[in-house]
């Protein structure tokens, strides 16, 4: 059987970064061909980054992809690189498509060319549009009507993007009929929770279903909510896995491949739903044979809330790097969701660029005011106390303000100080809300959801205390000192913007709160239905109330990192004026 040596790589980019996206696609092609790969992969528009959005309707920036692959194939032909196939992902536009309503301005396409030999070859977008979650694909692209297929070294090599998977029919069936040996996917597909079992679960089933060889190029990285967690995937036509790449790492998985030989070329027939075969022949003759020495690897699965954690590294990582941002400011009340905040960004930017600022008022406990002194000293981060209780009485004087009102007023000069010391000292500053108390309004405007960023905004309460256990636990068994203070994590939770308060006091136990907004939220379950389940009508009444109310709050709540099937922001999109309720 012919032989072929796959480079799949696994790698970041940033949108709009062409020039520097162009740089990293020929340094890891180097890379690649010093492995002696004979076919080199890239992510879904890696040249462009992903997802563009809105940027696909500009002419000049889809103009601008297209120009930029065909330098890039030309820098890779100069650089030596001329003779290995090079699958690249960008954003191009259909030639001949003529405009009309309900298609996207200038027919943009999520496409993919092979560079070989100093220009592309052949170039493909993507035949199915995913438009659900965070999807807006019908929106930006207009489909592919091709089966791209590829001779290399007296192989067929069918290529697919993404969503072609994902959807039954097209490109995978379509590969069983064109006779292909290998079927490479090319994709950006953003993380969630759990999503590494069912991609596996995928690939393996697509693998069968085209009766070939099937490799799933997956990006890595973060874009703005979303991230990519890597995790590309080769399994054999049995469907048993071949290789499988690291979680949450940059990299490339190089592997020899025994391939059935091409058969007579499909070029031009119609195949399963009406894709046309486009084939294209590089190389006709098989390699002289060879002594495989490559075989890709399995790298260990992360447990779930390692997997989970990396992801929120990654995210904030992504954000702060892509943006320009060199530090972050933390508000450090000595409580559970700021300490998992201030770890994970000492994670994600090391500690030297992470600022914490202790806002105590007269109602902060003296053990509050200890646990964050003590996170600092712990994580080595940059600490200050800046005390408000006097903004607070030059306020209270004024305006003379009561319950509800005065408390938050200690919420939003907490809010002014960090936006002040943002502005004079350049941090950007990181709000320390989570899922749950975004999902029932438990926080204040322009106070505690002040910021640029979210790090936990979809991470509810009772994972907030197991992803800071399973640090500290992660420290301990690496012999380094835990960064989170017990004592945030056992105390009960508390605002502290009135005497002896604490979160229940409002709330129910975060445990069956997080069970019933995981219900409503996550899985758009109604209220008959999560009252079935075994929760109380009354509670179960007046906590969606209290998410449907908050839809103004949470839309002006900074972005965050998206870890769920559903967040808040693209995924779950509500009218803010919206007078329908659940009722039982």
């Amino acid at each position: 059987m012919p032989q072929l040596r796959l480079a799949l790589n696994q790698i970041d980019s940033t949108v709009g970064d062409l020039a520097g996206n162009a740089e990293a696609i020929l340094r890891w092609t180097r890379h690649s061909a010093e492995q002696g790969a004979h076919l080199v992969a890239f992510p879904e528009m890696v040249l462009t980054g992903y997802p563009v959005e809105d940027l696909a309707l500009r002419s000049s920036f889809v103009e601008a992809s297209r120009a930029a692959l065909r330098g890039l194939a030309a820098r890779l032909a100069e650089e030596g690189f001329g003779g290995i196939p090079v699958v690249v992902g960008y954003l191009d536009r259909a030639g001949t498509a003529q405009p009309k309503y309900g298609q996207p301005a200038g027919a943009p396409r999520n496409a993919a060319a092979v560079l070989y030999g100093g220009e592309p070859v052949l170039t493909f977008s993507k035949h199915h549009l995913p438009n659900y979650g965070v999807f807006d694909e019908f929106r930006y692209f207009v489909p592919g009507d091709t089966l791209p297929v590829v001779r290399v070294h007296g192989v067929d090599v069918a290529l697919a993007i993404c969503e072609d998977l994902w959807q039954d029919g097209g490109r995978v069936p379509a590969a069983r009929s064109a006779g292909a040996g290998l079927l490479v996917s090319i994709n950006a597909s953003p993380y969630e929770r759990d999503k590494d079992d069912t991609r596996l679960d995928l690939v393996r089933k697509r693998a069968q279903e085209a009766g070939c060889t099937t490799a799933y190029l997956a990006m890595i990285g973060g874009q703005d909510e979303l991230v990519f967690d890597g995790d590309s995937i080769v399994v054999d036509r049995d469907g048993e896995v071949v290789a499988r790449a690291p979680q949450f790492a940059e990299g490339c998985v190089v592997l020899d491949l025994e391939l059935p030989a091409a058969g007579e070329s499909a070029h031009g027939r119609v195949v399963d739903d009406g894709l046309r075969v486009d084939h294209v022949v590089l190389s006709e003759e098989p390699l002289p044979a060879y002594e495989p020495e490559l075989a890709g690897g399995y790298a260990e699965r992360l447990d779930d809330d390692e997997e989970v954690y990396s992801a929120l590294v990654v995210g904030l990582r992504a954000y702060a790097a892509k943006n320009g941002f060199r530090s972050v400011l933390i508000g450090l009340s000595g409580g559970i969701d700021s300490a998992l905040v201030a770890a994970l960004a000492c994670d994600a930017l090391g500690p030297e660029n992470v600022y914490g600022v202790s806002m105590p008022s007269k109602y902060s406990s003296d053990h509050s005011r200890g646990d964050a002194a003590e996170l600092a000293r712990r994580t080595g981060l940059n600490f200050r106390t800046v005390p408000i209780e006097p903004m607070f009485d030059a306020y209270m004087e004024s305006l003379g303000l009561t319950g509800l009102a005065e408390e938050n007023l200690q919420s939003r000069l907490r809010g002014t100080t960090l936006m002040a010391l943002s502005n004079q000292e350049g941090h950007i500053v990181l709000a320390p809300g989570n899922k749950s108390e975004l999902a029932v309004g438990y926080s204040t405007l322009y106070g505690d959801s002040v910021g640029a960023y979210g790090p936990i905004k979809d991470v509810y309460k009772t994972s907030v205390f197991r992803l800071a256990e399973w640090r500290n636990r992660a420290a301990a068994e690496r012999g380094q000192t835990p960064p989170i203070p017990e004592n945030s994590i056992s105390k009960p939770p508390s605002a502290e913007l009135r005497p002896d308060q604490v979160d229940t006091d409002s709330l129910p136990d975060y445990p069956v709160l997080d069970a019933i907004l995981e219900l409503y939220v996550d899985r758009d379950t109604g209220a008959d239905a999560i009252v079935a389940a075994g929760f109380d009508h009354e509670l179960v009444t007046k906590t969606l109330r209290m998410v449907d109310t908050a839809e103004y709050k949470r839309r002006q709540y900074p972005p965050g990192t998206k870890i769920s099937a559903k967040g808040f922001g693209k995924d779950r999109r509500l009218p803010i004026t919206n007078l329908w309720r659940e009722n039982v």
